[in-house]
C-alpha cells in the first residue's frame, strides 16, 4: 500500500500543489520553516483523520483561508482510492473515499495506515500516563474497532460515576454508584487485558529491534502499571478486583469527588537496562526507545494486516550516530518512507535503496 498522489489547496503554507511520490523512499529537504513537516501531516491526515501536530484542526488551514483540502490517491494490491478531507473555519470536517463520505477515522485507516514519528514524540516517555494511554489506546483502536466502542463506554459511565460524586453527600444515591461499579468493572477487565495484550506484542517486535539498534547495548521492555491490583492476566479476576477496589475507594472518592481506581489511571513503564527510561533515560534514551516503539508499531501492524503501513519520519536522523543511521535505512526496504531533513548528507549511506529527492522551498516543491 502506498501514496502515489497528494493534492493540497489552501493547507498550511501550501495555496495549491499536486506532488507525486515514489513508491520507496521520499527525501524531503529544504531549510527550515518552508512546509516539509506540513506534508507529513497531510499525509498523515489522510490516513487517520487527525494531526499529529495540532488537535485545532482549523489551524492546518492557511491563514488567509477559510477552506482547505486534501486529497490522496492511494495503491494497493488491488485497488486503488482517492481520499478527501475537506476543512472548513465555520464547519466541521468532511471525509471522503471515492466520492463517499465516512464519518470516521477507523474507514480511513483501513484504506490507509501510516506511523508517524517527529520530535514531539519523545513525550511519549517524558509526559504524564495519559500520553502513553492515549498512544495505546489508539493503536488497539486501529487494528480492533470493539476496543474503543468499549473505551467509549466506560469514559461515558466514568463521567456519570464522576458527577454523582460530585453531588451533596446526602442526596446521593448508592445503589446507583454500585450500578456504575458493576458496568465500570466488566469494561475495565475488556480494557487492561487488551491494553496488556498488545504491549506484549508490541515488546516482541521492540526487543529485537531495540537491542540491534542500539548495537546489543541496551534492552527495552513494557510494564503496564494498573491501579488494580490483581495475580494473573485473568479477566474475570481482573473484573472482580476492580468492583471490590471501586467499592472499597468509595469513600474516598466521594471526597475526592472522582473515581480514583480503574484504567484510566494506570501507566505504561518503560523500561532500558531494568530502570525507568522516564527517570533514568538519557535524552538520546528516551529518543532511540521512542523510535524503536514506532518501528515496531509498522511491524505489529503489518503482522496484524499483512500491510505495511506508510512509514513518516520527520527530522529523525539529526540527533542519531551512524550505526543507527545505518540500521535505520536497512529497514526500509519493504516500507514507502517519507524522511525529512534539513540536511541531505545526514541521512547516511542509502545508495543500495530505492530513493527519490523533493526540496521543499516555500510551499513548492522540485524533483530530483
Amino acid at each position: 500500500m502506498n501514496i502515489y498522489e497528494l493534492r493540497l489547496i489552501n493547507f498550511r503554507n501550501y495555496y495549491n500543489l499536486t506532488i507525486e511520490f515514489f513508491p520507496y523512499i521520499n527525501i524531503i529537504y529544504g531549510d527550515n520553516a518552508q512546509g516539509k513537516t506540513n506534508l507529513l501531516e497531510a499525509i498523515n491526515l489522510v490516513s487517520t483523520g487527525k494531526s499529529f501536530r495540532t488537535s485545532r484542526e482549523k489551524e492546518m488551514i492557511n491563514f488567509n483561508k477559510d477552506k482547505a483540502y486534501v486529497g490522496a490517491k492511494v495503491l494497493g494490491e488491488n485497488f486503488e482510492k482517492l481520499i478527501e478531507i475537506k476543512l472548513d473555519k465555520n464547519y466541521s470536517k468532511k471525509q471522503r473515499i471515492n466520492g463517499k463520505d465516512v464519518k470516521n477515522q477507523k474507514e480511513l485507516y483501513d484504506n490507509f495506515k501510516s506511523v508517524v514519528f517527529s520530535p514531539d514524540d519523545i513525550n511519549l516517555i517524558k509526559d504524564g500516563p495519559n500520553v502513553r494511554r492515549n498512544y495505546i489506546d489508539n493503536l488497539i483502536s486501529n487494528l480492533k474497532p470493539t476496543y474503543q466502542y468499549n473505551l467509549n463506554r466506560y469514559n461515558k459511565i466514568l463521567f456519570q460515576r464522576n458527577n454523582l460524586l460530585k453531588q451533596n453527600l446526602i442526596k446521593i444515591d448508592r445503589n446507583l454508584i454500585d450500578i456504575f461499579n458493576l458496568q465500570l468493572s466488566k469494561l475495565a477487565s475488556t480494557i487492561i487485558i487488551e491494553r496488556m495484550l498488545i504491549l506484549e506484542r508490541l515488546e516482541e517486535f521492540s526487543k529485537v529491534i531495540h537491542s540491534e539498534f542500539t548495537a546489543n547495548q541496551e534492552k527495552i521492555k513494557f510494564q503496564y502499571f494498573s491501579t488494580v491490583k490483581f495475580d494473573k492476566k485473568d479477566p474475570i479476576e481482573i473484573q472482580e478486583k476492580t468492583l471490590k477496589m471501586l467499592r472499597e475507594y468509595e469513600k474516598m472518592d466521594l471526597e475526592a469527588k472522582t473515581t480514583q481506581i480503574g484504567p484510566h489511571r494506570d501507566d505504561i513503564f518503560i523500561i532500558i537496562n531494568e530502570k525507568d527510561a522516564r527517570v533514568f533515560g538519557s535524552q538520546g534514551q528516551k529518543r532511540s526507545a521512542v523510535l524503536t516503539i514506532k518501528l515496531s508499531e509498522v511491524e505489529l501492524i503489518k503482522n496484524e494486516t499483512n500491510h505495511y503501513p506508510i512509514l513518516l519520519l520527520d527530522d529523525v536522523y539529526s540527533e542519531l550516530d551512524e550505526n543507527r543511521k545505518n540500521y535505520l535505512n536497512r529497514l526500509f526496504k519493504n516500507v514507502q518512507t517519507f524522511i525529512t531533513t534539513t540536511d541531505v548528507n545526514s541521512i547516511g549511506d542509502l545508495s543500495s535503496l530505492e530513493t527519490t529527492k523533493i526540496k521543499i522551498e516555500d510551499g513548492t516543491y522540485i524533483k530530483s
